[in-house]
């Protein structure tokens, strides 16, 4: 078999320099390992120097290490391995297996068998063997080949001069380069850094370029310095340093893993702090332990008007409000000596002069030794927003807290989240009692309004108005007036107010206003009855006449009864006559009474054109007296209003009279005509009187319906102004606008159907 010589070139070379050049047995012996084992046979490689003193021989350089032979320590002895390879300098290691001495013993215990021990001194006068194992199909015949080899070597290198005195004590991995960068010899350091790497691939921890730099370095006559390369996670630093006379570059190198990292890493910290000092909008300063700026941010002028420049050595307190100077100072020195670390809220001066609420938070950087206050890094941010924003909840809190009205907060669950004391105490509920379920104070079916329309309406409009009752422990239940609000929070779940109105006096007030307006009602009515008293006596007198005059006649009848035989007859027909009237005489003094009753207006379903007949008789004497015809133009089929009937036909017959008023005096001793219409419009009714007066002034016209107003030496003023506040009580209106003709038109107009207000006379007239 012959030696590999292209594969031991380089590690031979690695050896003889550190062979002639002196270095330690350690040293010596570690590159004839790496020597022998750049030849592919060999598995294994060791070297034993002979210990004369103990008559072992022990392990120097690296390699796995052998174990202890067998027997007792202090009585081992290789002396005579020693002796045999004094006369045969070449041994196998199945002929040093059967020896008696302690090494055969490690290498039977090591289980080595293969291979040969060869003599080898590389200290002059230092006996030593190189234990080498091979593969088991290997054969053995070379290795006296390379035994022979490995001793010249050994005499060639005592007798060689020292070519690089510098390389073998650097403790720095270092190679000897050509001009063409071509490896001539390289230290033990190197072959550490290569690790089980052969010596062959030491470019991978050269630079990429280091060729050029090999070349350039030679040419211009200077080192180059600091010059990376990567070795997986490892960074080495070359320096390339010049041998002009012998054409030769030393280069050495250093792993500067931590330092390039640590560099690299600060290096991004200051481009990170960079960025984030010139990009955000917070304030970052330094300060002096007694508050001047060493330096600011770039966010110091959007802040607060000032350049960093402007900023740098003026005193932080100067800037405060009066009023937070002195507790600030004090207080954060303090804070910052003791804690290392405050935070404060506090006033501070705009360049423009007005002042802007600050919230910084500081830390104390303190010398190393002594631990002493030498800077203030602090971070402040402008929260005067949040600060007005606090402001303003805190006064709104107040005034929840102070109002009469009920507020109640509904949650997104539908359960309750606070009671103001108003509710509290309406409700009977102690300051600390638990606040009870939503369910358990609304009715079922005010509950049920307030979950489906209350909700619905007061998210898509924002609010929703409607009344209720709740209820109370141990009270009555109070009726109240509602408004929910419809509230969205910053995730988007929808939270709700409820602010109820104590309804108690409002209803008290409009009971009363009510009783007065009937009592005024009950006044209109006299007035109008005493103002149609020639036509009311008519109305009687003429049926009572009648009857005077049936009954006479009857009498007399009844003389003659006995030579009249028609008698009886006529007599019978004077008693019918004399009923009919007397029943005529009884509608109209019932129909007065019904007129003249005095309580609570009752809301019922109305015919319209009934209503305005029953007061157009009332009116009807006065009318044909005058020479004023009213003509009826109702429209077929009109259909029910709810209203009081009494009250109706007052607001008719105050129309009618108004009009029959501007006749005569438009028209005195001629005749004349009033229209009395209605018709059914678009979820209305409309009843008209049109006359043919003179007509109002267009000035006058807007204050016809204003109380006391009247054009009129003997009026009151109070017909018209009456007659509008019962029809918008019925849910109406009630206008006067100029007829076609030069006359006026009183335009009534009334609800079809149920009005709530209608609905809720009629529950309470029911209630009574």
């Amino acid at each position: 078999m012959t030696l590999p010589v292209d594969a031991l070139a380089l590690p031979l070379q690695s050896w003889l320099r550190l062979q002639r050049d002196a270095v330690p047995l350690a040293q010596r012996a570690e590159a004839l390992r790496h020597t022998v084992l750049a030849c592919g046979p060999v598995r294994q490689a060791w070297y034993l120097c002979w210990q004369a003193s103990s008559c072992t021989y022990a392990q120097e350089g690296g390699g796995l290490p052998l174990p202890p032979g067998q027997g007792d320590p202090l009585e081992a002895s290789d002396l005579r391995l020693f002796e045999r390879l004094q006369q045969h300098p070449q041994l196998s290691l199945e002929a040093l297996r059967q020896l008696p001495c302690w090494l055969a013993g490690r290498l039977r215990r090591a289980a080595l068998s293969h291979g040969q021990a060869l003599a080898l001194e590389l200290l002059p006068g230092q006996p030593g063997l190189l234990l080498l194992e091979v593969n088991e199909d290997a054969s053995l015949d070379w290795l006296p080949g390379l035994h022979s080899m490995l001793g010249q070597f050994i005499q060639l290198a005592s007798g060689m001069a020292r070519s690089a005195p510098l390389l073998a004590a650097d403790p720095q991995p270092t190679v000897l380069l050509d001009a063409q960068a071509q490896l001539l010899d390289s230290n033990l350091a190197v072959q550490r850094l290569l690790g089980e790497r052969p010596l062959s691939t030491l470019a991978q921890l050269l630079p990429v370029n280091y060729v050029p730099l090999v070349r350039a370095c030679l040419s211009q006559g200077r080192a180059i310095e600091a010059v990376e390369a990567e070795d997986g996670a490892r960074i080495l630093v070359w320096i390339f340093i010049p041998d002009a006379v012998a054409q030769r570059v030393l280069a050495r190198c250093r792993d500067a893993s931590v330092e390039v990292h640590e560099a690299r890493e600060a290096t991004q910290a200051r481009r990170l702090y960079r960025l984030i000092t010139e990009n955000t909008t917070d304030l970052i300063s330094r300060h002096t332990p007694d508050g001047c700026f060493l330096d600011a941010s770039p966010a110091s002028w959007t802040l607060l008007g000032y350049w960093p420049e402007q900023l740098r050595g003026v005193r932080v307190q100067s800037l405060f409000h009066p009023q937070d100077q002195a507790v600030l100072v004090q207080r954060t020195a303090e804070a910052l000596e003791q804690a290392g670390y405050h935070t404060m809220t506090y006033r501070i001066r705009h360049q423009a002069g007005h002042y802007l609420w600050f919230e910084t938070a500081s830390r104390a950087i303190r010398e190393t030794y002594t631990g002493a206050v030498v800077e203030v890094v602090s971070v402040s941010r402008d929260i005067t927003a949040r600060v007005q924003a606090e402001e303003k909840r805190r006064r709104l809190a107040e005034v929840v807290e102070a109002n009469t009205d009920l507020v109640l907060f509904i949650e997104a669950d539908g359960a309750l989240g606070y009671l103001n004391p108003a509710a509290r105490q309406a409700l009977g509920l102690h300051a600390d009692a638990a606040l009870p379920a939503l369910d358990s104070l609304l009715p079922a079916a005010d509950l049920a309004r307030l979950h489906g329309e209350g909700r619905l309406t007061a998210e898509q409009q924002g609010v929703w108005n409607s009344e209720a009752q709740l209820l109370r422990l141990a009270a009555p239940p109070l009726p109240v007036s509602l408004v929910l609000l419809a509230h969205r929070a910053a995730g988007g779940e929808r939270y709700y107010s409820l602010v109820a109105r104590d309804m108690t006096e409002r209803e008290l007030r409009e009971a009363q206003q009510r009783r007065h307006q009937d009592e005024l009602a009950h006044t209109a009515r006299l007035v109008t009855l005493g103002e149609l008293a020639s036509g009311i006596a008519h109305e009687i007198n003429q049926p009572l006449a009648a009857v005077v005059n049936y009954a006479g006649a009857s009498q007399r009848y009844l003389q003659s009864l006995a030579s009249n035989p028609q008698a009886a007859e006529r007599v019978a027909q004077g008693l019918e006559r004399i009923t009919e009237h007397a029943n005529h005489a009884a509608e109209v003094i019932k129909r007065l009474r019904g007129f003249l009753r005095k309580g609570q207006r009752r809301m019922q379903a109305l015919q319209p054109d009934e209503v305005a007949r029953e007061a157009l008789r009332l009116c009807q004497w006065e009318a044909s007296n005058r020479q004023i015809s009213i003509d009826e133009a109702f429209a077929p089929s009109l259909p029910t209003v709810y209203a009081d009937r009494v009250l109706l036909e007052q607001v008719l017959l105050n129309l009618l009279r108004n009009a029959l008023d501007a006749n005569r005096e438009a028209h005195p001793d001629e005749p004349s005509r009033i229209e009395l219409s209605a018709r059914e419009e678009p979820g209305q009714l409309c009843i008209r009187v049109t006359d043919q007066g003179a007509g109002v002034a267009a000035e006058a016209l807007a204050h016809i319906f204003t109380p006391f107003y009247t054009s009129k030496p003997e009026g009151l003023g109070l017909g018209l102004s009456m007659s509008r506040s019962i029809i918008e009580g019925f849910g109406g209106s009630l206008e006067a606008h100029p007829d076609q003709t030069g006359g006026l038109c009183l335009e009534c107009r009334l609800p079809l159907g149920r009005s709530e207000v209608e609905a809720f006379e009629q529950s309470e007239q029911s209630e009574d």
